[in-house]
């Protein structure tokens, strides 16, 4: 019988927890033990869980090493306690009973499979209300290399009923196969530590298609997500452009450097000659629009530049083990 390690983590996400320890046992699948990871919070998140959910595992990390940080310790952990399965989740996720349960028998039907994700739906968090907005039906990639969660901000009339393999799965809920995670390991670490937050789950993604892991995104299996950054439809330049000023500085920094060395990690040569004016367009369209409106955002393309060097041997090490040719790779950018 697979075992499954569902991980929450946490930074100072107070505001959350007494909600999030009422149902996060609502979740039921066999051999489905619970952890909370708290990555150094500084807002009682810790004495709340240990007050709300007593019988709730802790892991404190050290220190706050963002979002790829801890889902490194998750994983690590995982793979110590010999588990088959890793389900990460933030506070602000509310699961339907079954959502591991299916996760957990597709991918013990189909070996191929790296990770799934189920279909998230927009949650309003405080007020407690599931809605039928879609958050994510999995990762959907772009010819220009922009991915976005399939379906955000569409109202849910059946559109993604379809079970099919996907480019990626969304960080809010994903499932992964543990030995699948430990196969794309590349220079002793799992999810990069030098993105801090921000693109990890397409990084770690684009290099499970690479190393011939599949995605599968399944639709009977439900989860609400709150994202905090709130949900935007994004099929055009002009919709991103106005999500932006949604977003903090933060965000758009690392967002904006950690696309640049995920792309730099994982694109094959051959697919980038393929779309390279689509790839083309976007960045003389943003550069333009960043000269205008964040040119704060120059210094953090210098970081990228800077950053070359050691992402080379990441490229070096991700391009000697790749199992698929560019051809599988270009289905998935549409």
């Amino acid at each position: 019988m697979p075992k499954t390690l569902a991980v929450a983590i946490n930074y100072n996400g107070a505001k959350f927890i007494p909600h999030f320890c009422e149902r996060l046992f609502d979740l039921k699948a066999e051999n489905l033990d619970f952890l909370f990871l708290d990555n150094a919070s500084t807002d009682n998140s810790v004495e709340l869980v240990r007050e709300l959910a007593p019988d709730l595992a802790i892991h404190q990390a050290g220190e706050n090493d963002g979002y790829a940080g801890a889902a490194e310790i998750a994983f690590r952990l995982a793979q110590k306690g010999g588990y088959d399965y890793l389900l990460l989740m933030g506070t602000d996720i509310v699961f339907e009973a079954d959502y591991a349960k299916i996760l957990v028998e597709k991918m013990e039907q189909n070996r191929s499979l790296g990770a799934a994700v189920g279909k998230l739906y927009k949650y309003e968090f405080f007020s407690q209300q599931k809605t039928r907005i879609l958050d994510s039906c999995g990762l959907l990639a772009y010819r220009d290399r922009r991915v976005v969660d399939r379906g955000q901000a569409q109202s849910d009339v059946g559109q993604f009923d379809q079970e099919e393999f996907v480019f990626g799965a969304t960080g809010a809920a994903p499932l992964y196969r543990v030995e699948a995670l430990a196969d794309i390991e590349v220079l002793a670490e799992v999810f990069d530590q030098d993105f801090f937050m921000y693109k990890e789950d397409v990084d770690v993604s684009w290099r499970l298609q690479l190393f011939g892991h599949q995605i599968l995104y399944v639709p009977t299996a439900v989860a609400h997500h709150g994202r905090g950054t709130g949900i935007y439809k994004r099929n055009s330049y002009l919709q991103i452009a106005n999500e932006r000023k949604n977003l903090s500085r933060f965000q758009k920094t690392y967002s904006y450097r950690n696309h640049k060395l995920m792309q730099f990690k994982n694109e094959l040569v051959t697919n980038l000659l393929h779309d390279f004016w689509a790839i083309s367009k976007r960045e003389i369209l943003f550069t333009g629009y960043m000269t205008f409106f964040e040119p704060y955002l120059y210094i953090w393309l210098a970081k990228f530049l800077f950053a070359i060097p050691k992402f080379s041997k990441k490229r070096r090490a991700i391009m000697r083990r790749k199992r698929v040719d560019a051809d599988y790779m270009q289905q998935f950018f549409v």
